[in-house]
This record gives structure tokens, C-alpha cells and sequence, in this order.
């Protein structure tokens, strides 16, 4: 097993966090909220690996013929696929909401909002 997925999967998240943390867009907050998750992604796939593995659909497999790969971790992905696409449409309306209430996407320029 490669160490080489994961490596990629934290590379990609702290690109998204830096991203996030210097944001002065609430537009590109939410891209980098979006990249910070497809790192689960890559993790997920890396975690569901197996080196020749088929699905696990097939009926002509054999139990212990060759190895298939893991339908809970593709499952899983699945999910996280949708998640992901439903929390970036939400966090997209409310930043247009918020740019017809105030004027502005900048986070700095949102004073209504400070405690």
C-alpha cells in the first residue's frame, strides 16, 4: 500500500484551509470549502483500494478466488459526493442572500453581523 493517496488527500485539504483562511470573497470561501472536501474524496478511494481488486457485484467470483474491493467505502463516497454538492448549493444561496441584503461579499465589509 502507497503512502502517495494519502499524502495527495492532505496536500489537496490544506490547500482548500489556506484558501479559506485568506479568503476576502465569501464566493471563494465557498470554492475552497468545495476543494477542502473533494480531499475526502481522494482519501475515501485511497481507504477502498485493493491492488487487482474487481467489484463485488460479479457472480462468478469464487469467496478467496482474488480479491474485490470494499462496497461500503464506495458507498461511502457516494455520499459524500452528494453532501458536498448539497452543502455548496446552500452556501451558495446564502452569499447571493447576502449580496442583496448588503452590497458586498467581502466578510471584512459585513458590520450588521459583527457581536
Amino acid at each position: 500500500m502507497s503512502v502517495f493517496p494519502y499524502l495527495v488527500a492532505a496536500w489537496i485539504f490544506l490547500v482548500g484551509c489556506y484558501g479559506l483562511a485568506t479568503s476576502r470573497n465569501l464566493l471563494h470561501a465557498v470554492g475552497c470549502l468545495a476543494v477542502c472536501q473533494s480531499s475526502t474524496y481522494v482519501l475515501l478511494l485511497a481507504v477502498g483500494f485493493r491492488d487487482g481488486g474487481t467489484a463485488p457485484v460479479f457472480s462468478d467470483l469464487t469467496p478467496g478466488s482474488r480479491p474485490v474491493v470494499d462496497p461500503v467505502v464506495q458507498a461511502l463516497a457516494l455520499t459524500d459526493v452528494v453532501v458536498g454538492a448539497t452543502l455548496t448549493a446552500l452556501l451558495l444561496a446564502l452569499v447571493i442572500q447576502v449580496s442583496k441584503r448588503h452590497g458586498t461579499v467581502d466578510p471584512d465589509e459585513l458590520s450588521e453581523l459583527r457581536g
